[in-house]
C-alpha cells in the first residue's frame, strides 16, 4: 500500500514513521513533510491547503491513502478533494471537521446527542461576554470560536484578562471550568463505527509544575495508570457513538480521528472540546505502543469498514514524549538555531526524535538541521512502565542542544492536577 501524509509538524512524522513500519505499507510519501520524515519518507513541496494539488499528487504518486494530519486542510476542504478524486482519505470532510473548527457547533452538536460537557454560552457583544463570567464564575474559560492555532483560550481567574481575551476574539464561547485532570482519547472512526486508541495525558503550559503560558504540548505520556480501567468504554458509550450518529443525522459523517478532551470531573467524564484530527504531541506515545498496523486501521476507517478488521492492539509497556521548543517560546519562536546531538539520541534503545519545527541549512558537506518553529523535536522513549519510558526520554534529550532550547523536567512525573488540564487546550 502507497500513503500519502498531508502536513509539516511532529503529528504528520509520528503517523508517517508508524505507517513505514507497516508491513503492509510499501511506500510513504509526505507533503511538505519535514527533515526528520524525509529520512525514510519522499517529500513533495505541495501546499497542504490547496486541495486539488493534494488530491493531483495523490494520483502522481498512486496512493491508496491520504491522511490529513492538521486541522486547517481539513476544515478548508482537502479531504473532500481527495475523496472526489477516488483516493481514499482518513480525514473528515468539511463540514464534518466543523466539530473543530466552530466551538459553538461542537457544542450545538454535544448538546443534540446528550453528550456531557462544561455548560457553555455562545457570546457575540461584550455585555454577552461579561454576563456569561458571572453566570458560571471564576476560574474564567473564553475559548475564540474559530479555529486559532493554539491560541484561542484563555483560563484564568483574572476577570479583566477574560474580557480582553474575547475581545480580541469576535464571538467566543464562555464555558464553565471543569475541574478535574485531562485524558486525551482518540476515537479512529469511519462514519458509523469508531474503535478507541489508548488514553493519553498532555502537558500544555511551558514551565515545570504547569506554570506559565499555554503552549501546543510540551509532553505526554501513554498510558495512564491512575485512570478508570473502563474509561475508554465509557467515553464511547456516552460521547463518541452518540456523536457520531448525530453528524450522520445531519448528513456530515465523521471519518477520521475524533479527539475528545476530557476533564475527569467527581461526576464522571465530561467532555471539554472536540478536534477532528490526532493531538500533538498526545498521539506520539500512543502510536509507540500501537502494536497493531495503523496502515489497515486507517484504510478501513477511510472506506467505511472499520468493523470487518480487528480492534487496534497496544503492546505492554508505556511511552512518554518529551517536547524541546525554541527560545521565545510560546509567545515567538527563534528561527535558524543550529541543532546538534539529534543522531546520537536517534541512536539510543527505543527513542525516536521526532522532527516537528526543523529545517536543513547549507548543502553538501555544510549542511545543518536549525530550527524553524517554536516545537522544534520531540524525543519519544518506550520502557517497561511510566518511570522507565521516562527516563529513557530525558536520558536522549540531554543529548540534544540548541541555543535556547526550553523543557519541561517534569513530563509524566506525576497525574496532571486541573491547573493544566484539557481546558487549556484550543
Amino acid at each position: 500500500m502507497k500513503t500519502l501524509v498531508i502536513g509539516t509538524g511532529g503529528r504528520e512524522h509520528a503517523l508517517a514513521l508508524a505507517l513505514s513500519r507497516d508491513p503492509a505499507v510499501s511506500e510513504v510519501h509526505a507533503a511538505p513533510g519535514n527533515p526528520g520524515i524525509g529520512a525514510f519518507a519522499t517529500l513533495h513541496p505541495v501546499d497542504p491547503m490547496d486541495g486539488a494539488a493534494v488530491a493531483a499528487l495523490a494520483v502522481e504518486v498512486g496512493a491508496e491513502l491520504v491522511v490529513v494530519g492538521p486541522e486547517a486542510p481539513l476544515v478548508a476542504g482537502v479531504a473532500d478533494a481527495v475523496t472526489a478524486a477516488g483516493i481514499a482519505c482518513f480525514g473528515p470532510s468539511s463540514a464534518a471537521a466543523q466539530l473543530e473548527g466552530s466551538k459553538a457547533f461542537s457544542k450545538e452538536v454535544m448538546a443534540a446527542a446528550g453528550v456531557p460537557t462544561a455548560g457553555s454560552r455562545v457570546c457575540t457583544t461584550p455585555d454577552e461576554v461579561a454576563a456569561a463570567l458571572d453566570a458560571f464564575g471564576a476560574p474564567y474559560v473564553v475559548k475564540d470560536d474559530a479555529l486559532a492555532a493554539g491560541k484561542g483560550v484563555v483560563v484564568t481567574t483574572d476577570r479583566a484578562e477574560a474580557l480582553a481575551h474575547a475581545a480580541g476574539c469576535g464571538r467566543v464561547v464562555v464555558e464553565e471550568f471543569l475541574d478535574g485532570p485531562e485524558v486525551s482519547l482518540f476515537a479512529v472512526c469511519d462514519g458509523h463505527a469508531a474503535y478507541p486508541l489508548q488514553p493519553a495525558q498532555d502537558f500544555k503550559r511551558i514551565f515545570d509544575g504547569g506554570r506559565g503560558p499555554n503552549t501546543g504540548g510540551m509532553g505526554s505520556y501513554s498510558p495512564l495508570p491512575w485512570a478508570p480501567d473502563d474509561l475508554a468504554a465509557t467515553v464511547m458509550a456516552q460521547v463518541v457513538d452518540p456523536t457520531l450518529a448525530e453528524m450522520e443525522r445531519r448528513g456530515a459523517p465523521f471519518v477520521g480521528c475524533l479527539y475528545v478532551g476530557l476533564a475527569l470531573t467527581d461526576d464522571g467524564p465530561k467532555v471539554i472540546e472536540f478536534n477532528c484530527r490526532f493531538g500533538d504531541p498526545d498521539i506520539q506515545p500512543v502510536l509507540a505502543v500501537l502494536e497493531s498496523p495503523l496502515g489497515e486501521l486507517l484504510l478501513a476507517a477511510a472506506r467505511g469498514r472499520l468493523p470487518e478488521i480487528a480492534p487496534p492492539r497496544f503492546r505492554d509497556g508505556a511511552s512518554v514524549t518529551v517536547v524541546l521548543a525554541s527560545a521565545g517560546y510560546p509567545e515567538s519562536s527563534s528561527k535558524g538555531d543550529v541543532i546538534t546531538g539529534v543522531g546520537r539520541a536517534n541512536g539510543v534503545a527505543d527513542v525516536d526524535v521526532i522532527h516537528a519545527g526543523t529545517a536543513v541549512t547549507g548543502s553538501g558537506g555544510e549542511q545543518a538541521l536549525v530550527t524553524a518553529g517554536g516545537r522544534v523535536l520531540a524525543v519519544r522513549a518506550l520502557g517497561y512502565d511510566v518511570a522507565d519510558a521516562r527516563a529513557r526520554a530525558y536520558a536522549a534529550a540531554d543529548l540534544i542542544s540548541f541555543d535556547g532550547m526550553q523543557r519541561r523536567s517534569d513530563i509524566a512525573a506525576e497525574p496532571l492536577g486541573v491547573t493544566e488540564g484539557a481546558s487549556l487546550r484550543d
